[in-house]
């Protein structure tokens, strides 16, 4: 799927912390991409309904208002499409709450803190950029 202008793809970042979107907004730009930001779930899902283009969805599992999980499940139903773009973020890797949801979508994840490089990484491999 390609994004919108110039031909560059699209990524939403669903992140709380200010510090964290931040780095991931530094990153991803730098590897050429747009990036929307949305503080929880309840955020992401407006900003899907405006625009469902998006190549990537890095989602942190735990947003207040509606977490990471509920966005998922929201996706499923509206936007199924999208779900091979979804990357999850944790800090809670080892609750087994967390586990067995990561362990059932079986999707991407990062566990918090990670590096740049590791968000390098990761959105490299399930987006296709053209850097290496």
């Amino acid at each position: 799927m390609e994004g919108s202008s110039a031909g560059k793809k699209r990524v939403l970042v669903v992140e709380d912390e200010q510090v964290i979107s931040d780095v991931c907004s530094r990153v991803l730009v730098g590897e050429g991409l747009e990036v929307d930001i949305a503080v929880n779930g309840m955020e992401a899902e407006d900003k899907l309904q405006e625009r469902n283009d998006y190549d990537l969805i890095l989602i942190d599992i735990r947003t207040p208002v509606m977490n990471g999980k509920q966005l998922y499940q929201w996706l499923e139903e509206k936007h199924p499409e999208l779900l091979g773009g979804v990357i999850f973020t944790t800090g809670d890797v080892m609750g087994g709450d967390t586990l067995s949801f990561l362990e059932r979508v079986a999707r991407p994840f990062l566990a918090k803190p990670f590096t740049p490089g590791q968000l390098r990484d990761i959105v490299r491999k399930n987006i296709g950029t053209d850097k290496e």
